[in-house]
């Protein structure tokens, strides 16, 4: 069983083509923009089997013919067992699977975690891997913690040969810097598996839900950003890639 916070039928931004969007209960980080902070606590949410989560995919198949299924939270490999089993029974159906993930679970020196990552990338299509920030120190004060596995996780998803989409979160001074933002692309430039490379801009929208969980908004009144900066970024991403 899967502890789940929702369901979205027929997401649009969460992977390619329209899909069926599951987010995981449960997150091991603390980003200072998170957007889902009900999603944090691990004992939350409702408990789901695969077989479950699947039949309220294949009810509604035909919407899905140009996308399928994201996990995203949350953080889904937080419950690695539940999502090796989706993600099998959904191949199994034919239904392309995709991982929205900071990667911050991932950690060579476990033998026993590596045994079941090795077994979800067999059922995963896509891994949309959130890169906070690039800078160690600055990755550590954004998130609480480091960003040493999450590289790492992006070098193991090239050694694989599994298709990866990055996405980076533009925010006003804390990762919008010149340097760090060509920082990054240089790390990305080596990479053979990179699909495609989001730059995200900063948003309020989760701001409401700190007001309801009686939580201080970590940000402020830090102002929103635009898609013409995340542009800007992509291009000084980019740049660094050349």
């Amino acid at each position: 069983m899967g502890k789940i916070h929702s369901f979205e039928s027929f997401g649009t931004v969460d992977g390619p083509g329209v899909r069926f969007v599951v987010f995981f209960q449960g997150c091991p980080m603390r980003c200072l923009y998170c957007h889902n902070p009900d999603t944090w606590t691990a004992d939350a949410g409702t408990e789901y089997s695969a077989e479950q989560v699947i039949e309220k995919i294949v009810r509604n198949m035909p919407f899905y013919t140009t996308g399928g299924l994201t996990a995203t939270g949350g953080e889904p490999m937080l419950q690695l067992d539940f999502l090796i089993e989706l993600f099998t029974l959904a191949k199994s159906k034919g239904i392309n699977t995709c991982l929205d993930t900071s990667g911050v679970m991932f950690d060579r020196s476990n033998s026993e975690r590596m045994e079941k990552i090795d077994r979800l990338l067999t059922v995963c299509d896509l891994v949309m891997l959130d890169i906070k920030h690039i800078d160690e120190d600055k990755h550590k004060k954004l998130t609480a913690h480091s960003n040493k596995n999450i590289l790492d996780f992006a070098r193991y998803l090239d050694e694989k040969n599994v298709q990866m989409r990055i996405r980076h979160v533009i925010v006003p001074d804390i990762t919008d810097k010149r340097e760090e933002l060509l920082k990054l692309g240089q790390f990305l430039k080596s990479f053979r598996n990179i699909e495609k490379i989001e730059t995200l801009p900063y948003h309020t929208l989760g701001k409401v839900k700190y007001d309801n969980l009686g939580l201080d908004y970590p940000l402020g009144d830090t102002p929103q950003l635009t898609e013409s900066d995340a542009e800007k970024a992509f291009e000084i991403i980019r740049e660094g890639m050349q």
